[in-house]
């Protein structure tokens, strides 16, 4: 099978079309596997290191300001169709698919001039700009989460199959989590708070959890944080100036990036985080109860979004991104890790928003329009 996939941007639309390639790949080995980004550095680290070639094309999203940058990127983004319109033309593809980011616009709308079946995955519950732009072009839509439906009506076919990722549920041994506990250097005496804000960390995040270690608040539960790279330094310093070694703090470890995040996921007993779409899936697969912080947006509060159907669920709780501070964040920390019924409550209802033949769903539809 000779496959395109347009994915770009952020891992939030990589990882997904990773995992479709990898499933593809798995269910007809020696497929041609292609994608198209932009070139930018974290979009070729993770489609390269996946073990998958890439096309760069101009894409950028499409802004209501006049000004001379931004003609420059209406220029260059038509360019783009016609770089993805002789990709096409020369590779041949039997599908083209698309998992998030402007550049699906090119991809898309070239694969359906030239008539290739074309899919699109959204993970979000309210679709991007893309996505609902090209819902009439695309054969077939598949959501991550359910209530997207209810943006793109009007598609030709919607279905709903969830988010594919790497993380899957773990059968850990009593001597797997000790040795969990022992790598990270705590001890299982308190429960786990895991903390992290993405790849890059997030600030308003950070600054709560700082504060909340600086006045040692976190007494009945210990802290595995992941601050992000660039804001590990700033934060090391920052503990420093007030007298505390970021490598030896009581209840707590700090780390830059968690690279096994399936494992320290799964012995924690609440996590808080942001609320992109693959954070959601990923909480869902391990049954993990959550505090969001929506990351705010000024066109579209997707994070919000995605919060608001965990919550309703009676999986998760939010505070907004403006309302937090280290006090009520610590107090819906105590709140939740003192109640063992809560918490068992909160488990379920996220297992429940679980999918877990994804991959398997995604592939039944590419075989549908492939034939």
């Amino acid at each position: 099978m000779k496959v395109i996939i347009a994915a770009a941007g952020t891992g939030g639309h990589i990882n997904p079309g990773i995992a479709i390639a990898n499933k593809i790949e798995k269910e007809n080995p020696g497929s041609d596997i292609r994608f198209i980004a932009t070139g930018k550095k974290l979009e070729e680290d993770l489609i390269s290191k996946a073990g998958y070639k890439s096309y760069a094309i101009e894409a950028y999203g499409f802004s209501k300001k006049i000004s001379i940058n931004n003609i420059k990127k209406t220029i260059k983004t038509l360019k783009g169709f016609k770089q993805a319109k002789k990709i096409l033309e020369e590779f041949k593809p039997d599908i083209v698919i698309g998992t998030g980011g402007y550049i699906c616009g090119a991809v898309i709308s070239s694969a359906k001039k030239l008539g290739i079946p074309t899919l699109l995955h959204e993970s979000n519950a309210y679709p991007g700009l893309a996505i609902r732009l090209l819902k009439r072009n695309a054969d077939t839509i598949l959501v991550g989460i359910e209530e997207a439906k209810d943006y793109i009506k009007g598609a030709k076919r919607v279905v709903y199959t969830g988010t594919p990722t790497k993380v899957k549920p773990l059968n850990l041994s009593k001597s797997d989590t000790d040795k969990i506990y022992k790598d990270l250097g705590i001890s299982n005496k308190l429960p786990i708070v895991l903390v992290f804000g993405g790849s890059q960390g997030a600030k308003k995040i950070n600054d709560a959890i700082t504060n909340i270690i600086i006045k040692n608040m976190n007494k009945n539960y210990q802290i595995v944080w992941a601050s992000g790279q660039e804001q590990y330094d700033i934060i090391k310093e920052e503990l420093k100036n007030n007298k505390i070694d970021i490598d030896n703090i009581e209840n707590t470890k700090v780390l830059p990036y968690i690279y096994n995040m399936a494992e320290v996921m799964s012995i924690s007993s609440l996590v808080v985080a942001r609320s992109g779409a693959m954070t959601l899936t990923e909480l869902a697969l391990l049954g993990k109860p959550a505090i969001f912080i929506p990351l705010p947006s000024s066109s579209a509060n997707r994070q919000e979004d995605n919060a608001r159907v965990y919550e309703k669920k009676g999986a998760a709780k939010i505070i907004l991104n403006n309302d937090l501070t280290e006090n009520n964040l610590n107090d819906m920390i105590d709140e939740i890790i003192s109640d063992e019924k809560k918490l068992e409550d909160m488990s379920l209802a996220s297992k429940k928003l679980a999918i877990y033949d994804v991959e398997d769903r995604i592939y039944d539809e590419i075989k549908r329009l492939v034939g």
